[in-house]
């Protein structure tokens, strides 16, 4: 059912030709299956289409996932979705929902991966339409609410495909129902900006904690923080076209911003050691 426009694949760090530089696989890191929940329960830029149907695509103004591992999106009452739903009567439409992740950050290669739900569209039933409208305004407090200018769809999912920095895979309905959104998904955007414009020197002292590997860290002009999950902290370094990710990682996943500002005192106080 998903057919991503050519994915990337493989394992390991990649040229630049090819795009996206990638760690190994050595180091700790999300499941595919929590790098997708992630991926849609975030603000990143997102399209529904419908395949063989020459219908445009539709943006979700927002989205959230149930307890039964459904997607619930709010879209434009006259968006190809919701009409397309409205003829379908009691059928379901096919549907696939690609979600581009760009860094917050300006970096080389700014897009940090893409994610693809398909599975079964419909129109939220009225009896449910509440519940749903609640679910949706917890994860987006500054949505709009539902009304008449917008429609209240499901995405059932049938299979779900991600191609990121850590890598591609695909992955299961159950899998996705069960994975957990990252707990600094929310806060991510801010916190690798704070990062970025307040602490460029420790970021750049991380270069000497990678061996021999940071030996020329005074070459590469550019240093980045890149992304941030529970685990660790990924930072591009770069000079002109060339980059390469270093991943620095936590000594205990973190469960939230309390942790994180403890985990990096403790990698900054670190890597400022003699």
């Amino acid at each position: 059912m998903i057919r991503p426009g050519s994915p990337r694949s493989g394992t390991g760090r990649r040229s630049q030709e090819e795009g996206q530089p990638r760690p190994g696989h050595d180091a700790r890191q999300p499941t595919a299956a929590e790098r997708v929940r992630t991926l849609v329960e975030t603000n990143a830029s997102a399209a529904l289409t419908i395949p063989d149907a020459e219908l445009g695509h539709s943006v979700p103004e927002s989205r959230a996932v149930s307890s039964t591992g459904d997607v619930l999106l709010l879209v434009p009452a006259d968006s190809p979705a919701a009409r397309a739903t409205a003829f379908a009567l009691d059928d379901d439409v096919t549907s696939v929902m690609e979600i581009t992740d760009v860094a917050p950050v300006a970096v080389p290669h700014r897009i940090r991966g893409r994610g693809w739900v398909a599975g079964w569209l419909t129109a939220v039933p009225a009896a449910e339409r509440r519940a749903a409208g609640r679910l949706l305004a917890e994860r987006h407090p500054a949505g709009p609410v539902p009304g008449p200018a917008w429609t209240l769809l499901r995405l059932e999912v049938g299979e779900a495909y991600v191609d990121d920095l850590w890598g591609a895979a695909h992955v299961e309905p159950e899998e996705f129902a069960a994975a957990a959104a990252d707990p600094l998904a929310a806060h991510e955007a801010e916190l690798l900006q704070h990062l970025a414009a307040a602490h460029e020197g420790q970021l750049r002292s991380l270069c000497g904690l990678l061996g021999d590997r940071g030996a020329g860290c005074e070459a590469w002009q550019g240093v980045a923080p890149l992304s941030l999950d529970r685990h660790g902290l990924r930072v591009r370094f770069s000079a002109g076209d060339a980059c390469f990710d270093a991943r620095f990682e936590f000594p205990e996943p973190v469960r939230d911003v309390v942790d994180l500002r403890r985990a990096m005192r403790q990698l900054f106080e670190t890597a400022a050691r003699p």
